[in-house]
C-alpha cells in the first residue's frame, strides 16, 4: 500500500506578487470609499495610487505591518484630505453629483462635516471598524472618537431622516460607493510609477547635494583666511585749530609769492638767506 503523498509547499511571494495581491484586493473597495471621503473621482484614484506607490516604496515594512491594508487605507485618507489639494486649479471646482436626489443629498451631508468627523463616520459606519480602532486610526481618544461619531450621524439624519437608523446608514452608504464607476490603475502602472517617483527625488537630492558641496567649495576658497580688524573711526585731535579752506591770496600774500619763485637757487627747491 502506497503511503499518500504530501503536497509541495507552495513557493514564497515575491514582494511584487504580494503587493499586487494586496493591491487587488484593497484598490477598488478603496477607491469607492475615497470618493466618499472627498467626493471627487480623479482625486479618490489619485489618493489611492499615491498611497500604494508610498507602500510599494516602503514595502519591506508594510509587509511586516499587521494590517498592510489599514496601513493603505491610512495613507490614502491622510493623500485626500490634504490641504494642498485646494490651490490645484483641478479642484477648485466641484464635480458632477450624484445622478439619484436621495444620492446626491447624502453626499451633500458628508461633504458638510468636518473632515475628522466625516473620517470617522466612514471608518465605522462605512468600512466597519470597531470605534477603537477608528479612534487609533484618526489619531483621536475612543470618547472623542465616539462624539464624533454621534455628531455625524445627527447631522446626516437632520438632512436625511430615513438614515437615523445606523444599519439603514450603513446600507446606503455601501449603495452609493456602488453606483460610481470608479477604476483602479493596474498594480505594474502603480509600481512603475512608485520606482519613477522614487528615482526622481534620488537624483534631486544628489543634484542638491552636489550644489551645495560647490557653493560651500565657493565659499570657503574666496573667504578671509584671517581676521581683518575694522579700521577705527578717526577722532578729533584737541589743541590744533579747525582747517579752513584755502580763499584767494592778498596782495601781500601774492607778491611774497612772486618773490620766492625769483629768489630759488639751484639745488633741491632751497631759497637763498638773505644777510641783515
Amino acid at each position: 500500500m502506497t503511503q499518500p503523498q504530501e503536497p509541495e509547499p507552495s513557493a514564497p511571494l515575491t514582494p511584487a506578487q504580494a503587493f499586487d495581491a494586496l493591491y487587488a484586493f484593497c484598490a477598488p473597495a478603496l477607491v469607492r470609499q475615497t470618493y466618499l471621503l472627498t467626493g471627487r473621482r480623479e482625486l479618490a484614484r489619485e489618493s489611492v495610487e499615491r498611497a500604494f506607490q508610498l507602500a510599494w516604496q516602503r514595502w519591506p515594512e508594510v509587509a511586516r505591518d499587521r494590517d498592510p491594508a489599514g496601513w493603505v487605507r491610512a495613507a490614502a485618507y491622510d493623500c485626500a484630505l490634504s490641504p494642498w489639494h485646494r490651490f490645484r486649479p483641478r479642484y477648485r471646482h466641484p464635480e458632477a453629483p450624484p445622478a439619484d436626489p436621495f444620492d446626491r443629498t447624502l453626499l451633500a451631508a458628508l461633504l458638510e462635516l468636518p473632515p475628522p468627523y466625516r473620517r470617522t463616520l466612514l471608518l465605522y459606519d462605512g468600512v466597519g471598524l470597531d470605534l477603537p480602532e477608528t479612534a487609533a486610526e484618526t489619531e483621536a481618544s475612543t470618547p472623542a472618537a465616539a462624539g464624533r461619531l454621534l455628531h455625524a450621524r445627527e447631522v446626516v439624519a437632520a438632512r436625511l431622516p430615513d438614515l437615523a437608523d445606523p444599519p439603514e446608514l450603513r446600507r446606503r452608504l455601501a449603495a452609493l460607493a456602488a453606483t460610481e464607476r470608479l477604476r483602479a490603475a493596474k498594480p505594474p502602472r502603480v509600481r512603475t510609477g512608485s520606482e519613477r517617483r522614487t528615482r526622481f527625488w534620488t537624483h534631486a537630492a544628489i543634484a542638491f547635494t552636489v550644489a551645495l558641496i560647490g557653493t560651500t567649495s565657493f565659499a570657503l576658497r574666496t573667504a578671509p583666511t584671517h581676521y581683518e580688524p575694522p579700521v577705527a573711526a578717526g577722532r578729533a585731535i584737541e589743541g590744533l585749530p579747525p582747517r579752513v579752506s584755502q580763499g584767494a591770496l592778498s596782495d601781500e600774500e601774492a607778491e611774497l609769492r612772486a618773490k620766492l619763485r625769483r629768489e630759488t637757487a639751484n639745488g633741491p627747491e632751497r631759497l637763498v638767506p638773505l644777510g641783515r
